[in-house]
Parts: structure tokens; sequence; C-alpha cells
């Protein structure tokens, strides 16, 4: 049997009066939330009473919609202020000591390859050498053509450019950085040139379109391949560890002759052969030579008098062997789990 409208409005006044004498012995947030639950949860008392809108004439239901929904707004207002009231009250009588330190930010700190590239410079400049920095947007001229390579010469192949249309790309390498220093700069001259690098790789554990090198360059009189060969020691030992050997293999590059690459002996099993070495145990690192005396014919200086020496390492190869890292990619998917560990 259908319920009268005034049985419902009955029921509703009922439960409004319950509710204003069970909110005056409420005392903490606590209790706020148990009458919450008791009243306005899905199962509470309050919405226990909407279903029975269906059980009225049409004409009645919207007085009693009016009144469920006002009794619901009414005890959640009721609610919420009370709850507000006694958080504050809870906060002002907790007690706090104002002399405590505040909590500080997290601290920021450089990228593990800067790490290694500052360590780097540290060593060179501690050796005598100047650090110059270039530009990562350079010219055809200075990328390639005034370190003897031409149009169509095969090993412009082995750098993949991004080109930016005209003249202008992104830098291979950082020996156009060299260049600019010799046209600025007459001998005797000791330089490296760190900087990011852009070359069209295909990222994998161990190449990334973009990556990091540091390159040297001497000039002056009487520079041989030994002296060449004694920096490479000294930075290797500085770098890696006293133990550390280094080992030149004949080579090609069009701005060095002759040229060579150089390898460091396993800092990890000292040279008896390992999985990071594969088994040879030799590290390879990069390049170097003595400059080519048609690159000096590009910046003027006379290669009857002056003689040079420019090497070049990859930062990331680096920072792999020093930190224990087997994939490039890890420094570049800004995971803050490891980055926090340096």
């Amino acid at each position: 049997m259908p319920d009268s409208m005034q049985n419902i409005l009955d029921r509703v006044a009922a439960v409004r009066n319950e509710f204003d004498k069970q909110i005056q012995h409420v005392s903490s947030p606590q209790e706020v939330e148990e009458l919450r639950i008791a009243f306005m949860s899905r199962k509470g008392k309050v919405l226990a009473l909407f279903p029975l809108i269906g059980s009225v004439a049409a004409d009645e239901k919207p007085r009693i919609g009016a009144e469920l929904n006002a009794l619901k707004e009414n005890i959640q207002n009721t609610l919420d202020t009370l709850k507000q009231q006694l958080d504050d009250d809870h906060r002002h009588d907790t007690f706090f000591d104002f002399t405590l330190p505040g909590k500080k930010p997290p601290r920021g700190g450089l990228h593990p390859l800067l790490q290694v590239m500052d360590e780097i410079k540290t060593i060179f400049i501690g050796m005598g050498f100047r650090v110059e920095e270039g530009m990562e947007i350079e010219t055809d001229y200075y990328n390639f053509e005034a370190l003897n390579i031409p149009p169509h010469h095969p090993s412009r192949d082995m750098h993949d450019t991004f080109y930016l249309g005209g003249e202008y790309l992104l830098r291979t390498h950082t020996s156009p950085v060299q260049i600019h220093t010799m046209e600025n700069q007459q001998p005797p001259i000791r330089m490296i040139a760190p900087g990011r690098c852009f070359r069209k790789d295909t990222p994998d554990a161990t190449h990334s379109p973009m990556f990091h090198q540091v390159e040297g360059l001497v000039v002056d009189r009487g520079v041989s391949f030994a002296d060449l060969k004694g920096i490479v020691q000294a930075f290797a030992q500085k770098m890696l560890g006293e133990g550390v050997r280094v080992r030149f293999r004949p080579s090609f590059f069009p701005f060095t002759e002759p040229s060579a690459e150089y390898d460091f002996s396993c800092i990890f099993c000292r040279g008896k052969g390992c999985r990071v070495c594969k088994q040879t145990g030799w590290l390879e690192i990069s390049g170097a030579g003595m400059v080519d005396p048609a690159v000096f014919g590009f910046v003027n200086i006379d290669p009857e008098i002056y003689s040079g020496y420019a090497f070049g390492m990859g930062v990331e190869r680096i920072a792999m062997l020093l930190l224990g890292v087997h994939d490039i990619r890890i420094f570049y998917d800004n995971d803050v789990r490891f980055l926090e560990q340096f």
C-alpha cells in the first residue's frame, strides 16, 4: 500500500530530530565522521528515505523531493561546519615547536654526464689546456670542408648529419671549434672543446642521436706523436687509475696524418679479459693523430714551422666505464631513481 505524503514527512522530521540530538554529543573529528556514515552514506538514514518518492502520487512527488533534498543539504552543511571547527580547535591545541628547523626541499644536482665532463675538463686544465666553447649549429665549411672533408668524401657517410637547410647543420663533432680557434689565435695553441654533438644514429645500447664529446688540439713548434701519446697516457691514468695502459692502432681520419685509434686497458679485469671488454682486455675509446698539413692550409698556419696533434673522446663512453652503466639510453631517460645515485 502506498505511503501517504504525511507519513513520509513525519519520517523526514524524525530523521532530522534524531540527527539534531546526536550531533549535540559530537566532540571530535572522528565522531563527526561516524555521524556522517550513519546518516549520509549510501546505506545511511537520509538516503534510505529517497526511494519513498516513488510511493506517492505524481503531484506529491515535488514536495517530497524538496523536503528530502533540504534534509540532505542541511545535514551535510552542519557536518562540514562542525568538522572544520573541530579541526581548527585541534590544530590550535596541538603543541608545535617553532624552533625546529624547517623541511628543506630536495636539492638538485649535476647530471652524471656533466659531472664526468667537468672532471675531464679539470684534468686537462691541470695540464695547461684552455677550454674553448663553440656553436652547436655550424656551417658545412667548418664542420667538414675546413677539416679536409670535401663534398662527396666517403667519410661524410660516417657522420649522417642533421642538415638544417642551406649551408647550416647540427655539428657532428666538436672539431669545428678547433678551426675557429686556429683562425682567431696564432700558435702556440693548447685547447680542448667539450660540448654536445648530433648524428642520425638509431638509439641503442651504445648510440644516441645526441651525445657529448671532448676534443683536444695542440699546435706549436716541434710537436710530435710522442707528445700526443704522453698526454693521452697521462689523462687515462688521472681519469681511470694509475694502472691503466694505452695502446694506439693505425687508422684513418681526413684531418689527421698519421691517424690512430686508441684504447685503454680494461679497468674491470685489468687487461685479463671480461664481458665488458669482450675478452680482449682493452676498451676502445676514440681517435687521434697529427694534424694534417692540409688543415693548416685552411687557417693560414705554416706547416713547415708548426705541427700539432688532435684527439677526441666520447663523454658517454667514459661515463659508462666509470659508473658501470651498460646502456647509453639510461643517461637520457631522466629517471630520477637513476639520477639520484649520483
